[in-house]
């Protein structure tokens, strides 16, 4: 049964081409933090193009519930902020779903205000860990109490008088960065993060953008982050570019079906974000980038992905993990159509996502007749070629979005039909993934 709901079975049909246009929704990062850091400045700030999944829902219901007041109307979100370290004490338990991003963030916006505030999620969120976020957040002078192994439900008690930090993150996470540089907001002085490896820096651009003095350098311990305490928000009106993330499943269905020709427009290629599609490049996918340009202090264009029947599989550079994080389940989907090895290392983040994304990923190509190997920090996939992956099996979705959809994509390519046990999950991040992969011309049906 689906924490969602009675769960909704789904199957995807080997289809004939692809093509049009596929508008993709919202970037859910920059959409989570529009809507915090919205909270956190007095006066309006207005946001278009907002993702309206249930996860950034969520997350918009959570700051209502600390005080900030917030509307759509039009097609704009009008978020009227309560200032840094203005929150007040929500009188519920706030429900983040599915969000780890949402959880972590909140949390982290909000220990170093003097209130407190209990979180739950739904069976996914509270599996996960949340010990990397309050391991930081005790530093600061905030509590937390919460189940075995540092997991959800758990109550935050924010620091009164909290005390700046200099931590360093022991894995490469921007939840955790965001969480302490969130917390530092409201914290005298300088707050100092240092990662060993880069992740997605939109906190640290839209922080600038709202007014905060921060800095970054590289020095001999890694990337140094710098944010001064408690400045003065100005509101912004924030254009959110088109998820990387959720672009990601149009173009990969592309890639794999035969005489496909698809466009995605306005797509974020924030470096730190773009790492799949360089990494299709390398394995030979014909995905180029046009009208490249550059929108609210984002890289911006619009991704052309046509029908690659000759990928090779690659090394996928350690290094590019960070930047491609959510993106490995469906480029395993790819992997299984082209020639030779895909290897993945560097990956163990995967293991605690919604689900251990290696397992799920691992099992599922296994039972449609591909190769895998894995490893606590990495995966192989041993590629058969286009033209011979079976398919034909049900396989479980884990409460994973990803999962789900990745297995649907591979659907459209495989011999047989793939079907998921439950693709309500999809709704989190990409509630119109079905029909705009329809109007694609892909076949996906409930049952």
């Amino acid at each position: 049964m689906s924490a969602h709901g009675t769960p909704i079975p789904m199957t995807s049909h080997k289809c004939g081409p692809l093509s049009g246009e596929a508008h993709v929704p919202g970037d859910k990062s920059i959409s989570h933090r529009s809507l915090i850091l919205g909270a956190m400045t007095v006066g309006e700030t207005r946001v278009t193009g907002l993702l309206e999944g249930q996860d950034v829902l969520d997350t918009a219901k959570a700051m209502q519930a600390f005080g900030a007041e917030i509307e759509k109307k039009d097609g704009t979100w009008h978020i009227h902020g309560v200032g840094v370290g203005g929150f007040a004490e929500p009188e519920n338990v706030i429900d983040c779903g599915n969000s780890g991003t949402g959880v972590r963030l909140i949390m982290g916006a909000m220990a170093t205000c003097p209130i407190t505030a209990t979180f739950t999620g739904d069976a996914s969120l509270n599996g996960r860990p949340m010990a990397r976020v309050t391991d930081p957040l005790a530093l600061f002078g905030a509590k937390s109490y919460g189940r075995a192994g540092g997991r959800l439900p758990m109550t935050i008690v924010g620091a009164a008088d909290p005390l700046p930090v200099r931590y360093a993150t022991p894995v490469p996470s921007a939840q955790v960065k965001s969480a302490v540089l969130l917390a530092g907001l409201n914290t005298p002085g300088e707050t100092v993060v240092i990662e060993r490896e880069a992740t997605r820096d939109h906190s640290e651009r839209m922080l600038a953008g709202f007014g905060a003095t921060i800095t970054s350098e590289n020095s001999d311990e890694g990337r140094v982050i710098t944010l001064q305490g408690r400045p003065e928000f100005t509101p912004q009106d924030i254009i959110v570019p088109r998820d990387p993330s959720s672009a990601a499943f149009p173009v990969c269905a592309a890639l794999i079906t035969e005489g496909s020709d698809v466009l995605v427009p306005n797509i974020g290629l924030n470096p730190t974000r773009a790492g799949l599609f360089f990494t299709l490049q390398d394995m030979g996918a014909d995905l180029t980038f046009e009208n490249m340009r550059e929108e609210g202090g984002e890289p911006v264009a619009d991704l052309r992905a046509r029908f690659s029947p000759d990928m090779k599989g690659i090394e996928v550079p350690a290094e590019r993990a960070a930047s491609m994080i959510d993106e490995y389940p469906v480029l395993s989907a790819v992997a299984a159509f082209a020639s030779g090895k895909t290897h993945m290392p560097g990956v163990k983040e995967l293991r605690v996502k919604e689900s251990d994304r290696i397992d799920a990923m691992a099992v599922g190509l296994r039972a449609a007749g591909i190769t895998v190997d894995e490893g606590e920090d990495w995966w192989t996939v041993h590629g058969r070629g286009f033209g011979d992956v079976p398919g034909g099996v049900t396989v479980q979705s884990h409460l994973d979005h990803r999962i789900a959809m990745s297995f649907l994509v591979m659907g459209m390519a495989t011999e047989n039909p793939m079907r998921v046990d439950d693709g309500q999950p999809i709704a989190t991040s990409f509630p119109i993934f079905e029909t705009l992969m329809g109007d694609l011309g892909a076949k996906i049906t409930r049952a």
